[in-house]
């Protein structure tokens, strides 16, 4: 099977973006690497969260106009952090015949990371951006709570470099060093 890639970009509304981590180089980073998947002809996969907080149709509930949907594209709407459950993301990626998703977005710890593990368990192979992916920004409220935001957000970059997954792919790349061409060596194969 080719190697055949698609581009996630998951919950970067209006209202999350708003309580984000660094969001100007996240969204940056998001609409360059947009940008450069749609030129490769990768499908670029928008994913929004509902909710109370987050309802359809109001400015909080919009995509920030940098990462925008363009005409044709894929939405996916999801009220959980799985954007596999009760949507349609599965059927979406078959019908493009992706074989590995690039998983960006808001929150790291929770909407990114139960993605990305979703994705492999499916049977995806996976890049988490490095650099394209944000969490909440922290508090001096926040300290005892919550570990502070870059740390994290390197624990999960750490983490995925790490974990196995039988049978998968899992890298861990900054932006710039995503390559959207078809390489069999991302499957694990030595081209010939």
């Amino acid at each position: 099977m080719p190697h055949t890639p698609a581009l996630l970009v998951i919950d970067m509304q209006n209202a999350t973006v708003g309580i984000a981590h660094r969001p100007t180089e996240t969204v940056a980073v998001i609409a360059g690497l947009s940008e450069r998947a749609r030129a490769a002809g990768v499908p670029v996969v928008t994913v929004r969260q509902r909710g109370q907080d987050l309802v359809p149709g109001t400015e909080g509930w919009r995509v920030v106009p940098e990462l925008a949907p363009r005409p044709g594209e894929p939405v996916v709407d999801k009220t959980t952090p799985d954007s596999f459950l009760d949507t349609d993301l599965a059927e979406i990626l078959q019908a493009h015949g992706v074989t590995e998703v690039i998983v960006t977005g808001f929150a790291t710890e929770v909407c990114v990371d139960t993605t990305a593990r979703q994705a492999l368990s499916r049977g995806y192979d996976l890049v988490v951006v490095a650099d394209g992916h944000t969490t909440s920004r922290r508090s001096a409220a926040d300290a005892g709570d919550l570990m502070p935001a870059d740390r994290s957000i390197a624990q999960y970059n750490t983490v995925y470099g790490m974990i196995g997954w039988p049978g998968r792919s899992i890298r861990v790349r900054a932006a710039a060093d995503v390559d959207f061409a078809a390489r069999e060596e991302a499957r694990g194969v030595t081209p010939a």
